[in-house]
């Protein structure tokens, strides 16, 4: 479809007769009954545009939760969309610079963080290139009976002196994937790793952000430590252990550190707890040692954000190898930021040995983890051939250049007294 009429598509869908054919689909129905149904009520041109709404709406409640049943998506829009939780919690750092300070939205795509920040007491104007991509915008933040304002155009073009003369914070979320079609329209395919190939490059993404009052931009969580620029505050987020991003923070926005120490430059934050980490300049290196009665494993953001150390430190612990992202202790801590497993057997790496281990302890339930080990997993476990009615934990790993298996149970620290 052109573009021209995918947008006069929507324009209609927004209208009477598409709002009610809307109310009137059914995401669990069956395609081709829905389609039959719902023809011989309301407009077949609009039919289509209608069930592929009614689609991602119901694949948006994992991102959006109620909101979706309201909002309008694109396919590609949706897959890239912020997740609303990692949304609010980027503008609630926002809303620290006052209520109505004006944010600029660059590549603001379906409104996902527009609408964060609009809900937080911004007073928002989002650049989008796609025709389409600002239409959606524009209609999800009518549906949310939000105010912002959407314009379009690309966000390389915006002047840098418009953003700092009407003192704008900037948040810009670069398009990370080859521009063989419009975001959020079409512009499937590889993820861009390389930060200049980003559309707009990271260095005129932190152009923008420096201009602005505070900034932030977002980038890929794998973003190599050494690209993050001097004065800025670069921060992981995970959600539920999956680590879902990474932004750069500069100007109002970055944190300074404790007492006075310069500037946070680096921080793990994981949601939904929104427990956060920071490094701690100055720590050195962990120790390492051999595994003790208890094994940590860090979560995704510790790991992406170099903190394991101030893990370890913070329990007392140790590395079991200097490149080996697992910190062992003899005691049992509480800490948001790492999955406690106690230790119920160290076995140097063998698939007889471990099979046997696990027939022996009738172990037919695995969760096999693995980190600096080359196994693969699933082939490991047609191989080990599990039966029986318990279950164990087996983490797979290296010291050195020995590989091991450990076998674990998951175990929570009681919570601390007083």
């Amino acid at each position: 479809m052109a573009e021209d009429d995918a947008v006069a598509q929507l324009a209609e869908l927004l209208a009477g007769d598409g709002q009610r054919l809307l109310a009137d689909t059914r995401p669990d129905e069956d395609p081709l009954a829905a389609s039959d149904r719902l023809r011989r009520t309301h407009p077949a041109r609009l039919v289509p545009a209608a069930l592929t709404q009614a689609r991602l709406r119901a694949r948006a409640v994992e991102k959006f939760g109620a909101d979706a049943a309201a909002m309008y998506f694109t396919p590609d829009g949706l897959e890239q969309a912020t997740r609303a939780e990692v949304a609010a919690h980027r503008a609630a750092r926002f809303a620290r610079l006052g209520t109505g300070t004006p944010v600029a939205d660059l590549c603001c795509g379906i409104g996902a963080d527009l609408i964060a920040l609009a809900r937080a007491g911004m007073r928002v104007t989002g650049v989008e290139r796609d025709p389409l991509t600002a239409a959606v915008a524009r209609a999800n933040v009518r549906a949310l009976g939000l105010s912002a304002e959407i314009r379009e155009g690309n966000a390389e073009d915006v002047d840098p002196a418009w953003l700092a003369g009407e003192g704008f914070a900037v948040f810009c979320d670069p398009a990370r994937r080859p521009s063989g079609g419009p975001r959020g329209a079409g512009g499937r395919g590889r993820r861009i790793f390389d930060p200049e190939a980003y559309a707009p490059p990271l260095s005129r993404a932190l152009e923008f952000a420096r201009r602005g009052r505070g900034g932030c931009v977002k980038v890929a969580p794998g973003i190599p430590h050494e690209l993050v620029p001097e004065g800025a505050e670069a921060e992981w987020v995970s959600w539920r252990g999956d680590v879902k991003e990474a932004a750069l923070w500069l100007g109002d926005l970055a944190e300074p550190g404790a007492a006075g120490g310069g500037r946070v430059r680096r921080r793990a934050t994981l949601l939904p707890s929104g427990a956060t980490l920071v490094d701690e300049p100055g720590l050195g290196a962990p120790p390492v040692t051999e595994v003790g009665r208890y094994l940590y494993e860090p979560d995704g953001a510790v790991i992406r954000a170099h903190l394991v150390g101030e893990v370890a430190a913070a329990l007392g612990g140790a590395l079991i190898d200097p490149a080996i992202a697992y910190v062992t202790a003899g005691t049992l801590t509480a800490t948001p930021f790492a999955r406690a497993y106690e230790i119920d057997d160290v076995l140097p790496f063998s698939v007889k040995r471990l099979r046997a281990a696990l027939r022996e302890r009738r172990a037919g339930t695995l969760t096999i983890k693995k980190r600096g080990s080359a196994v693969d997993v699933e082939r490991l476990r047609r191989d080990l051939r599990p039966s029986g009615d318990a279950s164990a934990t087996v983490i797979l790993t290296r010291v050195g250049e020995k590989p091991y298996a450990y076998l674990a149970h998951p175990v929570a620290a009681p919570p601390a007294c007083g």
